[in-house]
């Protein structure tokens, strides 16, 4: 089994910032791909970011440009920068973890893909 905690999330300022970071723990070896996804309230849970195990990137066409997906092997941690933050990224955010990639070098943006979350860490940015 694998843990996944993530922290950092809070109340921001629109256009301020906030670091996301989520530990894995547990059977945290083999090649995985890790993603950020979001939920706002009323919406469905939607993608964000995902990195594969070699640090191939991927991002949403909403958050391209303001948020860094990045993340330490050694430390079995993601991490998602967030800049320029914006009122309608307020949202539970949750990492996931794929242990089973195509490859080290794709990561998936499916959700059915991942096989472990976190509990998610709120983000709310206030206008």
């Amino acid at each position: 089994q694998v843990q996944l905690v993530e922290s950092g999330g809070g109340l921001v300022q629109a256009g301020g910032s906030l670091r996301l970071s989520c530990a894995a723990s547990g059977r945290t070896f083999g090649t995985y791909a890790m993603g950020w996804f979001r939920q706002a309230p009323g919406k469905e849970r939607e993608f964000a970011a995902a990195i594969s195990w070699s640090g191939t990137r991927y991002y949403a066409a909403s958050v391209k440009g303001r948020f860094t997906i990045s993340r330490d092997n050694a430390k079995n941690t993601v991490y998602l920068q967030m800049n320029s933050l914006k009122p309608e990224d307020t949202a539970v955010y949750s990492c996931a973890a794929d242990f089973d990639p195509p490859s080290p070098v794709i990561a998936t943006i499916q959700q059915g893909d991942y096989d472990y979350w976190g509990q998610g860490t709120q983000v709310t940015v206030s206008s």
